[in-house]
Formats: structure tokens, sequence, C-alpha cells
């Protein structure tokens, strides 16, 4: 059934399967959010949402509600119905032992373990099955598993706040705080949404900041009850320099910190230190060099190179990262935005001006017009006193 076909009954039904969805919005992970909606006769019998990995998955927890009412029903889900066995048994199978009727999914499922066999089983049990309703606000929904579904890689957010004059912090490093409270709130949703949140160690020696995520400053009743999952923190650290008494490493919640794979980067005593200390260690390999390795003091340029994003995107999906928001300097931000490894930029600009000689939001050592990166606008709002502006990169 073509998306212009469906009756205003079916639009009501997904966007009340959307809205249940957005309860587990910073729950889930790294499963996709996911609601359902139950229907008979014109009306509404049971719905459900999936709350978090491992719990039962919307569907079912509908089919619980409704019961025996359930048989010749309409099922009205975000994402097609999985078929295999993952922590929970295939919720196709549940629709058709349940006896109902028809199905309509917003989207397939892009899991390639999936991708169309939910659909397929459920109509080979003879249920009506009808897609594509509202596909783009379920798409919205889990950019991040789109995205590492289809394209093997996290969706990355660039998160900066920034003066008027586009400027991060004062020389001296000093940068609390420049946006008001409402924008760090905002900042506090970003954080839950994500699965990891990755930093520099130059912010991490200048802020030492936690990066953990506080609900109960902006939680209001509209999403599930329970806690809300930590993401992993991420300290890209070459030289393994972290202090061991860091917010971000001694937080509730896990930490990485990525350090370089050379000879002697990571000394064995800095190791112990920092895993009692409860983090983990990981070694990257350094950013790949811009010039000949033959070349006069190639080797002290390679000590100062970064860690090799690419490969931290990698062992980021291995891990089943969704989204991933970068919280950092402007050196280690620049790098990301130089690689292309980044989807969106959001900018919190506040009224206020800092001065030429304060630092600046990305490090992009360019001297050419020809070398500019232009982005596109994707949201522009107030928050506050700020405006947060999302910019994404030109496909």
């Amino acid at each position: 059934m073509s998306a212009g076909r469906f009756s205003d009954f079916d639009h009501e039904c997904m966007a009340r399967a959307l809205e249940l969805a957005r309860r587990a919005f910073y729950t889930t992970d790294p499963n996709p959010r996911v609601g359902c909606v139950l229907a008979h006769d014109g009306l509404i019998i049971a719905e459900g949402f999936h709350a978090r990995a491992g719990d039962p998955h919307a569907e079912r927890n509908a089919l619980a509600t409704a019961g025996e009412h359930a048989r010749g029903a309409t099922a009205y889900v975000t994402l097609e119905p999985c078929s295999h066995t993952g922590r929970t048994g295939p919720c196709a199978d549940a629709l058709i032992e349940a006896g109902v009727a028809r199905v309509v999914a917003a989207m397939e499922d892009p899991n390639p373990q999936v991708a169309g066999t939910g659909l397929q089983r459920l109509r080979d049990a003879g249920i009506q099955v009808d897609t594509g309703l509202q596909e783009a606000d379920a798409r919205a929904l889990n950019p991040g598993f789109v995205l590492r579904m289809s394209q093997g890689r996290p969706l990355i957010r660039i998160k900066a706040a920034a003066s008027l004059d586009g400027r991060t912090a004062m020389a001296n490093g000093e940068s609390q705080w420049i946006t008001g409270p409402e924008a760090r709130e905002d900042v506090q949703r970003l954080r839950a949404r994500s699965s990891a949140i990755v930093t520099g160690i130059g912010t991490v020696l200048a802020d030492r900041p936690s990066y953990t995520v506080r609900p109960e400053q902006w939680r209001h009743g509209e999403y599930a009850d329970g806690p809300v999952r930590a993401p992993l923190r991420v300290i890209l650290d070459p030289a393994l320099r972290t202090p061991v008494d860091s917010p971000v490493v001694t937080a509730d919640g896990p930490c990485l910190i990525a350090h370089a794979d050379d000879p002697g980067a990571a000394p064995e005593e800095r190791r112990r230190a920092l895993e009692h200390a409860g983090a983990e260690l990981l070694a990257l390999p350094r950013a790949r060099a811009a010039s000949d390795p033959a070349e006069p003091g190639a080797a002290a340029r390679a000590e100062r190179r970064g860690l090799d994003l690419h490969a931290l995107t990698a062992e980021l999906t291995r891990r089943e990262c969704n989204e991933v928001l970068v919280e950092c300097g402007a050196t280690l931000a620049g790098a990301f935005v130089r690689e292309a490894l980044f989807d969106e930029l959001i900018v919190y600009l506040a009224p206020t001006l800092l001065g030429a000689d304060a630092r600046g939001l990305l490090d992009l050592p360019f001297e050419r017009m020809d070398q500019q990166i232009r982005l596109q606008w994707s949201d522009l709002r107030r928050v506050g006193d700020d405006l947060r502006l999302t910019l994404t990169r030109r496909s």
C-alpha cells in the first residue's frame, strides 16, 4: 500500500506508536527505539514500547496487554518486527501466534539479520502487510542505528559552545561558562541519547569534565521510568597523561582511554593505575602522516600526531555505538571535520564576545578559499538566551 492510501485512522495509530517509541529515547541503546499500537474496529486496544535492551520488544508488550483481543487486530509498528532470536524471541512469530490480521510497519529494519525477512514471514502466514507510513519520522527516531546497520558506522555529532565572535575559550583555556543554563541542560539531552562521548586529553586536563548524564535536571515524566543508560566516555590520550583522579575516569559509568600503540606510549605503571581507577585502555594507531616519514624531523612530528580517528570509529562501531557525541577543543574537533568523520555540527551560540585572543571554534589550517568546507543548515532554534545551530555535511 502506498503512503498516500493510508486512512486517517492509520495515521493516528502510527503517530501514537511513534510517540510511544520516543518514551524510550534515552534507554534502549544499542537497540532501536520502537513503539507499537494494536487497534480493532477503529479503536486502539493496546500499546507498548521497547524500554531497554534485554526487555520485551514493543510488539510483545502490546500483545501482552491485548491478550485474546489481539486476534483479528491491526498492529502498527514503527520498525519491521524482528525475525531473529536475540535477547528475546522473534516478534514476527509472536504476531502470527496472536492472530493479528494486518501489520503496518513504518519502515523496513536495516539490520541485515532482519532486512525484510520479518515482513515476509508475516506475509507467508497470510497477514496483510503495509509499509512506509510516516517512514521519515520513524527513521528520524533512530538515525544512528540506521547508519550503523546500513553503512557500518555510527552517527557522529560534534558539539561546541561559542561566543558571537566564534570563540570557545579564553587564551588561557578558561571556558566556564559561555552559554546559559538552558543550553547546558539541552546538552544533557544530547549526552543522554548518545552511545559514547568522545573528548581529548587537552579538555580533560583543562576542564576536568565528568561528562555524566544528570536526568534529574530535565526529565519530567515523558520518558520511560528507570535509570538512563550512562554513555561510554572515551578519552583520546596518545601519551596516557590522564590523571587517575579525573572526574571523567572516576564518575559512574564506563570510561575508555585510547592511547597510541607506539612502543613506550603506555608505561605499565600508568596502565595499572588507570585500570585500577576503573578505566579500560585501548591502543590505537596514530593518524596517518601527511609527509614522507624519511624527511628530517618526521619522527618528532609523528609523536605529536593524534590518534587514527577512522580506527576509533571502527572500534565504536564494533561496540554497537549508534550515536557518538564529540565534546572537545578546537584541535580534535577540527581533526574530525578534516577527516569528514561527522554527520552533524551543533553549535550553541551565545550573545557574548570573547575577543580576538580567545580560542577559535575549529582548528582548520586552511590557506585558500577552495579548501573551505561548506555545510548545510538542518535546524536553528533558541535555547534560553542562546541559539542552537545544527548543520550537516553536504552530500
